[in-house]
């Protein structure tokens, strides 16, 4: 069965919208998923399945969230496959002293419209970075991410899109645990 990986936003952040792990994954096992994990308390979930759409899963997902939890929860799926490609496909792991802790991903719902990715562009204040490539966008943060003005931007209104973002380290991770189902 095809692994599949399901990332929620903004889940147990700052006291509000909370579950618990044990919870989501025996969520995800009634709806039929198999070899069920998660990762961290943010909402990391790697599952088996049938194989099927990923907006399908995520709006199968969100609905069993509401249902269970009784608040909204937007969700971000990936194949395996997929999390495998944005781990090679990171343009600034090419790029000479590249803190690797200063990366994230921002995993998008759909590809952004180019208009809203000028605008990005244009928020985006040096010495931070970023790069789209399809449903995902790479940032290099190298003073952090308390101190990116990027980051205090409206990325998400910027964007008109489902995002949620994780770290390097989270994304390997995640990557990881996939290759573990396999």
């Amino acid at each position: 069965m095809p692994v599949y990986i399901s990332m929620l936003r903004g889940i147990n952040v700052g006291g509000h919208k909370l579950v618990k792990m044990d919870q989501l994954r025996k969520s995800f096992e009634a709806l039929g998923f198999e070899q069920v994990q998660t990762y961290i308390q943010s909402g990391n979930v790697v599952f088996t399945t049938v194989k099927t759409s990923t907006a399908a899963l995520s709006k199968k997902i969100e609905k069993k969230i509401l249902q269970g939890f009784g608040f909204p929860v937007s969700v971000v799926t990936r194949t395996s496959d997929e999390m495998r490609q944005t781990v090679a496909n990171n343009p600034f792991l090419k790029k000479r002293r590249i803190d690797p802790e200063k990366l994230h991903v921002m995993f998008l719902s759909e590809a952004p419209a180019p208009t809203a990715l000028k605008e990005l562009t244009a928020v985006t204040v040096s010495p931070d970075q970023c790069h789209c490539s399809g449903q995902e966008i790479y940032f290099y943060l190298p003073n952090g991410v308390s101190k990116s003005v990027l980051w205090n931007s409206p990325v998400d209104r910027i964007l008109a899109v489902v995002t949620t973002t994780r770290n390097w380290k989270t994304v390997n991770r995640l990557h990881r645990m996939c290759e573990d189902c396999l």
